[in-house]
């Protein structure tokens, strides 16, 4: 018809925490109330792109957990292994892409979101630089933690959709300066030599096992086979997790506070909830005032290197309900066990991205990360 958008005809699904005119809001809980009048911003620029709009996918409540069950909705399986989840909260995205139910799904990332369901379903998972794409009508998530991005198959479909819905909306805070090219011309460039560092610490010590790290090895000998140059480099995380749950805690305590039926959320996720009343506004206040000197210890590795690369997690995909029924202190002392690499990097703000890096031999998809200096996607 002669037509021309960035994102014609290509079908999207979208993680049920953004708006969505006429369809309920259900952020993976029953505690949701009336239907939204108007469309979010990233619902806005997908159809303003072209995209046709073919559902709403599964989280867990308040996207909390790195596995995606809700009471209310059902388990969200592992498309390569259905006894094992896909990851989270972004579940449902990953699964809709690698199970071909869509062509890209709309995802988000406060702890790990997009890159843990990217690395359990054998996706490419990035987490973009902060406020890269607009959270309006809401000015931030979890004080700052929380990204908007997607699942894809390729690194060409997410620049494609990036490309296409990237850039701030009125109101929006610490908007990063905008792409010096488009992405999908990044994804076309083959790179120059990259100086790239690599480690498989964590801030707390926890036992990885042998798959992952397998695939973190020969990754570093691909990377080194093309001419990369690879050596062994850490960033200086020091304290990050005293810094980091205040805003992660209290981020899901006042979004629980915020719903219209808070008393109808898991017991499970209230216990979370009541972790976020530990944090006052002094407390957050000094974590926030901490934020960009911490930031840019961090990122002083990035001085002598292009990239970092990590294992994406520390374990394979657990069990479905591996963590039901558990209270709070346990779920997030194992989901840290299992998800010690990606948090750092929600609470700098630059990207970081898992990248499939082939099979274990029962048939489950490994992969790695990669960090980049801060408004670096290209």
């Amino acid at each position: 018809a002669g037509e021309e958008a960035p994102l014609l005809v290509v079908p999207v699904a979208i993680k049920d925490n953004v708006d969505y005119a006429g369809e309920v809001t259900t952020h993976g809980t029953a505690a949701y109330g009336e239907p939204p009048s108007e469309d979010s911003a990233i619902v806005r620029r997908l159809r303003d792109a072209g995209a046709v709009i073919l559902g709403k996918t599964n989280l867990p409540e308040l996207a909390i957990f790195g596995f995606t069950e809700s009471p209310t909705w059902g388990d969200t399986r592992n498309p390569w292994d259905p006894s094992r989840t896909p990851g989270g909260s972004s579940g449902g995205s990953g699964v809709a892409v690698a199970a071909g139910m869509c062509a890209i799904a709309h995802a988000t990332d406060g702890a790990g979101s997009i890159r843990y369901p990217a690395a359990y379903c054998g996706l490419f998972g990035l987490k973009p630089q902060r406020n890269r794409v607009s959270l309006s009508p809401e000015r931030e998530h979890w004080y700052g933690l929380s990204v908007s991005g997607c699942n894809s198959r390729t690194v060409m479909d997410t620049a494609l959709y990036l490309d296409a819905v990237s850039g701030p909306e009125k109101g929006d805070f610490e908007v990063p300066p905008p792409f010096d090219r488009p992405l999908a011309e990044a994804a076309r460039t083959k790179p120059a030599k990259l100086r790239i560092a690599c480690t498989t610490k964590t801030i707390l010590p926890v036992q990885k096992e042998r798959d992952v790290l397998a695939a973190y090895e020969e990754t570093i000998e691909l990377l080194r086979s093309l001419g990369h140059q690879v050596s062994e480099a850490a960033p200086k995380l020091g304290p990050l997790v005293t810094d980091f749950y205040p805003l992660y805690f209290r981020g899901i305590r006042d979004e629980a506070l915020s719903l219209p039926h808070p008393e109808r959320l898991s017991d499970q996720t209230k216990g979370f909830v009541r972790l976020g009343r530990l944090f006052g506004d002094r407390r957050l206040a000094k974590v926030r005032d901490r934020m960009p000197a911490a930031s840019a210890r961090i990122q002083e590795l990035w001085r002598d290197h292009d990239v970092l690369l990590t294992p994406a997690t520390a374990k394979l995909p657990v069990e479905i309900g591996h963590w039901r029924g558990q209270g709070a202190m346990r779920t997030i002392n194992g989901m840290s066990t299992v998800y010690p690499y990606a948090a750092a990097w929600n609470y700098t703000g630059q990207p970081a991205a898992t990248i499939p890096a082939g099979f274990t031999d029962s048939g489950l998809p490994r992969s790695v990360m990669l960090v980049a200096r801060p408004n670096d996607e290209a």
